[in-house]
């Protein structure tokens, strides 16, 4: 008789906190891009911003928590894998656009809704082609910042949240102008929103982001000691 073994092959272990915290990243990439189309006033100034700062905020919080946890060069391998969904939603927003047809129904019933629909998502490709500049520029300089006032070893004098804040400023400074000018120069004045997109996100950096990594370090730390 022809005895026959089964192994099985365990799979790769990986951290639930960087498997959780991906799939937020990849939501992130995608919607800030769509969110960056409309921009909000900053009360009671003249000033405003581009909303996809706040979904690109979270892009700052994870990269950066990633960064503490798993170090620095993970944290680098998320950054860059997250043009993966962008690349694949910004295909995807094509292809409706331009090969499939609308219905009978929304082009004889609700012409505005189609023509909204079409008015925005075909005036964000410069949105998409800015956004990966300032993105990569932008988050890659937030996590070398963040360990090089971490120290070797991890014994600088900074504390995480003075590390996040600071790196997430200087890192968001360069993002604002990056980003504004590539998606929105020439379609109306962008000095404001400039003005406007570096305050705010700078301003958020100090007053949020430090306690959004806090936060994040804390979970992906409890994440990963939760039993599978």
């Amino acid at each position: 008789m022809e005895h026959q073994t089964h192994s099985t092959i365990a799979a790769p272990a990986t951290h639930r906190s960087l498997f959780v915290f991906a799939l937020i990243y990849g939501g992130m990439t995608v919607l800030a891009g769509v969110l960056a189309f409309k921009q909000v006033a900053l009360w009671p100034t003249e000033l405003s911003v581009e909303a996809g700062i706040f979904a690109f905020l979270f892009l700052v919080v994870l990269s950066s928590a990633v960064s503490q946890i798993h170090g620095e060069a993970t944290a680098r391998r998320m950054v860059l894998w997250g043009f993966l969904p962008l690349a694949i939603s910004t295909l995807l927003i094509l292809f409706v656009l331009h090969v499939l047809p609308p219905s009978t129904e929304m082009a004889a019933q609700r012409p505005d809704d189609l023509a909204a629909f079409e008015r925005v998502h075909n005036q964000l490709w410069r949105v998409y082609l800015a956004g990966p500049a300032a993105y990569l520029v932008s988050l890659l300089l937030n996590i070398w910042i963040f360990e090089k006032l971490r120290g070797k070893g991890g014994d600088g004098s900074l504390s995480l949240m003075a590390r996040g804040a600071i790196a997430s400023a200087l890192s968001q400074a360069i993002d604002s102008v990056i980003f504004v000018s590539l998606a929105f120069y020439g379609e109306f004045p962008i000095t404001n929103l400039v003005i406007g997109q570096a305050l705010a996100k700078v301003v958020l950096s100090i007053v949020l982001v430090p306690f959004l990594i806090q936060f994040a370090v804390s979970w992906g730390r409890s994440l990963d000691k939760t039993p599978a």
